[in-house]
């Protein structure tokens, strides 16, 4: 695999640490697109790093500072007109490298980047309704973009007219909901203390609403049901996730009125 024959003016960008279960397909569904592959690696331990050499990506370790700082390291990394950004957990259908291709080659001047949207895949196929649409922008000018929000909701901001592209992220961020349950407590804690440091207070309110809406958005204003029973399971992850977060940030809060 190698990068070396494209002309587009483009470089991916991508995190990763621990990731040599996905990060392999990130790397292959852009073959040949871009003209640099940029990989800031926080300490793998397991066989990112060689998979990533193996593929033509240049490795950069970078002690962890976060989601929004690492993918905001990540991107001034990138010395091209034109950044792609994907997670180590992610890679582009064919439809998706098309118009990636498509847009960057057509250099439209007044573009300042674009969305496309990310799917969730378990056990080999997509959930084609819970959480969608989720439109992500992740093909940008580098000059006129950057890395905010909190971790770890990051959100990838453009000065400009963003457009939405056709094709669709893979998103292979669980093999099981075991390991999606504790991803959805991690990131919920997580969430708890960005609300925190911002100055958020958690409410008996919030934690008696928020858990139970997050799963009637998912079953039923997003269809979830209609995947099946993974549908379900993903429709009340997202309620633990709620809960976890408003539980902590409550915590937090009265443990600072003590």
């Amino acid at each position: 695999m190698t990068n070396t024959d494209t002309t587009l003016d483009l470089c991916l960008s991508v995190i990763a640490c621990d990731n040599e279960r996905t990060i392999e397909r990130t790397l292959r569904s852009v073959e040949g697109l871009a003209r640099r592959t940029i990989v800031v690696d926080s300490g793998s331990t397991d066989g990112t790093i060689d998979i990533c050499r193996a593929g033509g990506a240049e490795v950069i370790a970078h002690t962890w500072e976060g989601h929004v700082k690492q993918k905001q390291f990540a991107l001034e990394q990138c010395d091209t007109q034109w950044v792609l950004s994907l997670d180590s957990d992610e890679s582009l259908d064919e439809t998706a490298v098309r118009a990636v291709r498509d847009a960057v080659a057509g250099d439209d001047p007044s573009v300042a980047g674009y969305e496309i949207n990310r799917r969730v895949w378990y056990r080999g196929r997509p959930l084609r309704h819970a959480w969608q649409p989720e439109w992500r922008t992740r093909l940008v000018r580098r000059d006129r973009a950057r890395w905010t929000g909190f971790d770890p909701h990051d959100r990838l901001d453009v000065e400009g007219t963003v457009r939405r592209i056709r094709g669709n992220i893979r998103h292979d961020s669980f093999t099981d909901f075991e390991e999606f349950l504790r991803s959805a407590v991690t990131h919920g804690l997580t969430t708890a203390r960005s609300f925190h440091e911002m100055g958020k207070k958690g409410s008996r309110f919030r934690l008696m609403i928020s858990p139970p809406a997050a799963v009637i958005k998912q079953l039923l204003l997003r269809s979830a049901w209609l995947d099946g029973w993974p549908g379900w399971l993903a429709a009340y992850s997202a309620g633990v996730h709620a809960a976890v977060k408003h539980v902590r940030l409550l915590e937090l809060t009265h443990r600072d009125g003590e």
